[in-house]
């Protein structure tokens, strides 16, 4: 089932389904780098500022892809534990903590590489929509919802091309409102919904960053 044809065609959509939100000086976040290109078309057609919400999964040791918990870049940075995986992975604090520490210093890595001295967009007493390419888990999206909750926006709103049904439901109370446009029962993975489900590389982040100026000295953190 391929749904969108690839990440551009998925934020076009996405921003359509949108539209209600233009004129009400939104803030577009992406999560990268899938989220980007996505949320690049959305910012584009509610002609709202383009930031970053650098977040990133911290996997079992033994088998990365599977989110025992999740971290968030800030002055603070939160972390979110899923206790069940860590326990049933057999995962020790010790090795938690390493696989936070390295994801802290890929974010680290990230944030110096894609905002450098850029602007920041503002947050507090925005309407603030959160992006991304589709959701599997929901474990990093929502250390990244909790995030920006605590940074205390007007409306917190979700939106993305794909996820599966139950995380949606998980999801919902987090957030003031929530637009995923495709939830299908048979999942697997999000790149069985994309024709073109390539890498996003940090060049292209960094390029399509630059085609949206924050103005104005704001910060996000």
């Amino acid at each position: 089932m391929m749904t969108f044809r690839d990440r551009s065609n998925a934020g076009r959509r996405l921003a359509m389904a949108l539209s209600a939100y233009k004129g009400r000086n939104a803030v577009v976040l992406a999560l990268p780098r899938g989220g980007v290109p996505v949320a690049a078309e959305v910012a584009e057609a509610l002609d709202a500022p383009l930031d970053l919400i650098l977040v990133r999964k911290i996997g079992v040791p033994s088998q990365p892809e599977l989110a025992m918990g999740a971290v968030v870049d800030g002055a603070a940075p939160i972390i979110v534990r899923n206790q069940d995986v860590i326990e049933l992975s057999g995962t020790t604090a010790d090795e938690f903590e390493a696989v936070c520490a390295k994801e802290l210093a890929e974010i680290e890595r990230r944030r110096k590489l894609y905002l450098g001295e850029r602007t920041r967009a503002p947050i507090t007493g925005q309407v603030t929509i959160v992006v991304d390419d589709g959701i599997a888990t929901g474990a990093t999206t929502r250390a990244a919802l909790k995030a920006i909750r605590n940074r205390k926006p007007k409306e917190l709103v979700l939106a993305v091309p794909v996820a599966p049904p139950d995380t949606i439901e998980r999801l919902r109370g987090e957030v003031d409102a929530l637009i995923c446009l495709e939830t299908p029962e048979s999942f697997g993975a999000i790149g069985y919904f994309y024709q073109d489900f390539r890498q996003v590389s940090d060049e292209e982040v960094v390029r399509i960053l630059k085609r949206f100026p924050v103005k104005g000295k704001t910060s996000i953190a």
